[in-house]
């Protein structure tokens, strides 16, 4: 076996084509975001237009760090820290809401003090809230139609959600129904599922009444179902879209990236058609699928309920706000301003997606080590590259 082939057996543990498909995502990420930075860099680095390249490929290392150290924690750890979290969350995402940064009229960001860097408490509340469920469902599923098991599930959600939307609504939305499918996947009956709907109705109708996206959301909505109104985001990334063709413009020949806002997160898969054409927009969305394909797998090969429950979840969570990116960039729903994941340039937002696929691949790692420790040794292969 090569020197590489024994440092990749060594170091990356897990599922090594998810791991194929992260180091893909980040290598696509730098050079679509240095291209969508351009002119953003030349305005306000004084020309400096290689300043994000820099600044974007130094978080996707340091997220890569963070994917390598979560993948080496057992993932069982993560469940008695998610009610911690859980309870950390609360006071953290009410404070935000009162005393956040605010940005386009929403109270998302913290600030952190001497590195004076910004991130979203619900980006720790999402992993939180994903983990508390997978590990609940986990260990009542003989009692799944228990007081003692439904009214902590709904509650929780209903809580996390709801202080989520005050503030970001498509999230908190994105959220519930990982939320609902994680309760699927765990064989809650529909009717348990059902009254979960009206949780969230109740929740989410006191974060829109109370909070500050109510407005946005609703000439949101009218102006997605109204056709005859143009709205300038969409637009251009209709022209990006149209322009790119089969095969694209080229790497770094966008045009729509001098007029687009937000190219380089709300809106980089327009410059990723209008780049790369609509070859390349398909391998965006084949790699998704992949990396959705991957985490389910862990459904059917997981030795334990938890670890299918908590990389399902966190899959759907990742994948679902992409698909909804996507569809907005090609006008399958309104704009929600939410950043492709993985793609999107990002600060903190980053950690926190490293972090979640670490705790996929030490999932698969954990799993594969358990099966190897139970199969004879004589009948161990030898030289073989962990897989899931």
């Amino acid at each position: 076996m090569t020197p590489i082939k024994n440092w990749l057996r060594d170091n990356l543990k897990g599922d090594p084509i998810l791991w194929g498909i992260v180091l893909t995502f980040g290598l696509i990420s730098i050079a679509v975001v240095y291209s969508a930075t351009g002119t953003l860099a030349y305005k306000k680095m004084g020309g400096n237009t290689e300043y994000y390249l820099f600044k974007h490929s130094s978080l996707i290392f340091i997220g890569l760090a963070f994917v390598w150290l979560a993948h080496k924690i057992n993932y069982r750890y993560y469940a008695k820290l998610s009610l911690l979290a859980l309870i950390f969350s609360v006071p953290l995402l009410i404070y935000t809401y009162l005393k956040g940064s605010n940005i386009n009229e929403a109270s998302r960001w913290l600030t952190i003090p001497v590195i004076n860097q910004t991130f979203q408490p619900s980006d720790l509340a999402k992993l939180a809230l994903i983990s508390y469920l997978a590990s609940i469902l986990s260990k009542r599923q003989m009692n799944i139609e228990s007081k003692q098991t439904l009214i902590p599930l709904f509650l929780w959600s209903g809580l996390i959600c709801g202080l989520i939307a005050m503030s970001n609504i498509s999230t908190g939305l994105l959220l519930f129904l990982t939320c609902i499918l994680l309760m699927f996947i765990g064989r809650v009956p529909m009717k348990p599922i059902l009254t979960m709907i009206v949780v969230g109705a109740i929740f989410g109708s006191i974060a829109l009444t109370l909070g500050q996206r109510m407005q946005t959301a609703i000439s949101r909505i009218e102006n997605f179902m109204d056709k005859e109104q143009t709205v300038f985001q969409l637009e251009q990334s209709y022209i990006a879209i149209a322009t790119g063709g089969v095969l694209g413009k080229g790497p770094g020949n966008s045009d729509q990236r001098n007029v687009l806002p937000h190219p380089y997160s709300d809106f980089i898969y327009a410059i990723i058609i209008e780049e790369y054409g609509m070859v390349g927009g398909a391998v965006i969305l084949f790699l998704y699928l992949a990396f959705l394909y991957r985490g389910m797998m862990a459904v059917t090969n997981s030795l334990g309920a938890f670890g299918g429950l908590l990389s399902a979840g966190i899959s759907f969570s990742l994948v679902i706000q992409a698909m909804v990116n996507m569809g907005v960039a090609v006008g399958l729903g309104p704009i929600t301003g939410l950043p492709l994941p993985l793609l999107s340039m990002g600060g903190t937002s980053l950690i926190f997606t490293g972090i979640s696929i670490g705790i996929i691949l030490s999932v698969s790692r954990s799993e594969h080590e358990a099966k190897m420790a139970a199969t004879p040794t004589a009948n161990k292969p030898a030289n073989v590259l962990t897989h899931a």
